[in-house]
């Protein structure tokens, strides 16, 4: 037996988002830029910095940001 698929509603704000995107969000109390590399349902996957990774403890210079947790920056 298999399920149907979930059609689940997206924001406008998570609709609006496009790959490359400049956003910018604070871990660790140290405010962070980076691109947008992947949009997911709940969350996407930035490109930082290798010094901004070492800076708030990331393993690489790519890390996950819920759609909650960032800003755009206006270019």
């Amino acid at each position: 037996m298999a399920f149907q698929p979930h059609e689940k509603e997206v924001s406008e704000f998570v609709a609006a988002r496009r790959i490359g995107e400049w956003i910018s969000f604070t871990r660790n109390g140290v405010e962070v830029n980076g691109t947008i590399f992947k949009i997911m349902d709940n969350s996407v996957i930035v490109e930082i910095s290798p010094e901004d990774a070492k800076e708030i403890g990331a393993a690489s210079s790519m890390t996950v940001i819920s759609h909650k947790k960032y800003k755009v920056i206006e270019a």
